[in-house]
């Protein structure tokens, strides 16, 4: 029964009698209450002043969220280090309830109570502005209490180990811990020494499996589905942790991907998992519905890639030239910052009916709550 017929029935008072104090008729009510119409926020809160707050969002979802809880059966993980070993299955349960997190933060309140006295850390030792706003942002309006750590200024500058800081943290019983690191696997290392979900946020040239995920949301919302597609990531391959899950994600749920980058800039041994290589985006673009392009990683770049960044724009750089390649409705992205004039035409970058880079960056608040969601709710299941 749900929290609100309790509370109708303990004072006496019918559906019909309420939904009439509310000004809504019973029919929109009973939808309400079976999880099949989420209130706007101002009936929440006329709910909350007839009840003197007894129903409110931390018990009127509450049927919402068991009801939502079945669509986490297919994500076993407690933490989300990357995208390789992750199945078709796991990857649309994700996707999945981002699409349901999308609809209900257009009606609900902006902040709930969901998962009130939650704590996610966020530990990022490179910089990041981005992903580290889109994850202070998740949690924030799951109710969960946001902890950002300052590198420069904590005790790893004194000399603390990473491995210190991390039993630190866990001795502190965090929920989740999301971490960006220069060095490869150090996510994977992590996960093995605390009691909280682990999210990569970033590991070197390794993974980022939430900017995979929320491009693959984009794509999906867009064109309808991904299976089927054929998609092009253009650039800087051999330095982008992008590149890496986006190539694993897109192949998994049933992309073709093609590869388009110059030889120095082409990582090795990604044909492996079923990647077509080009040198050119004439060959590269051809037939192609999604136009991925990266930004040069030139932190991550020892010695000379390119003649310059003038002649990287001839060849490599996206305008409208090289998309005509592609299919007359292929959409343009980009996992940002842009360079512009560098990786992509500024005018073409601006173009939103040709792209989908705010898309994105919208997407990826909805795509970390589902991450968060998921491993709070397996790590809870396990207690």
């Amino acid at each position: 029964m749900h929290a609100l017929d309790k509370w109708l029935r303990n004072n006496s008072i019918s559906r019909k009698t309420f939904s009439t104090k509310l000004n809504i008729s019973i029919a929109t009510l009973s939808r309400y209450l079976s999880g099949n119409r989420i209130p706007k926020q101002e009936i929440m809160q006329r709910i909350i002043y007839l009840t003197d707050g007894k129903i409110n969002p931390s018990n009127f979802y509450i049927i919402k969220n068991n009801n939502s809880s079945s669509s986490f059966k297919n994500y076993k993980n407690d933490h989300l280090l990357g995208i390789e070993n992750l199945k078709e299955d796991e990857i649309s349960s994700l996707l999945n309830r981002a699409d349901e997190i999308i609809k209900e933060n257009r009606l609900e309140p902006k902040v709930n109570q969901k998962y009130n006295g939650k704590t996610l850390v966020n530990l990022f030792f490179e910089d990041s502005t981005r992903t580290k706003t889109s994850f202070e942002l998740a949690a924030k309006r799951l109710g969960i209490d946001v902890i950002n750590m300052q590198i420069e200024t904590s005790s790893i500058r004194k000399g603390e180990s990473l491995l210190d800081t991390a039993m630190t943290l866990n001795a502190m019983q965090p929920d989740i811990l999301v971490i960006r690191h220069s060095l490869s696997g150090t996510p994977h290392l992590l996960a093995n020494k605390v009691n909280c979900g682990v999210i990569n946020a970033g590991d070197g040239q390794h993974e980022h499996p939430t900017q995979a995920l929320l491009d693959a949301l984009a794509i999906r919302r867009r064109k309808k589905q991904i299976k089927g597609l054929k998609i092009a990531i253009c650039g800087d391959i051999a330095h982008s942790r992008v590149a890496r899950s986006n190539i694993k994600l897109l192949i998994t749920m049933g992309a073709k991907v093609n590869l388009i980058a110059p030889s120095t800039l082409m990582a090795e041994g990604l044909s492996y998992y079923g990647a077509n290589t080009f040198s050119n985006f004439k060959e590269g673009l051809n037939d192609v519905d999604i136009v991925m392009i990266l930004r040069l990683q030139r932190e991550r770049m020892q010695g000379s890639y390119i003649p310059s960044a003038k002649e990287y724009f001839k060849f490599y750089g996206l305008d409208r030239e090289k998309l005509s390649f592609a299919k007359s409705d292929a959409l343009v992205m980009h996992p940002g910052p842009i360079n512009r004039g560098v990786e992509i035409d500024s005018e073409l970058a601006d173009d939103i009916n040709r792209t989908l880079i705010l898309e994105q960056v919208e997407l990826g608040v909805a795509i970390r709550m589902s991450v968060i969601e998921h491993l709070i709710h397996n790590l809870e299941f396990k207690k």
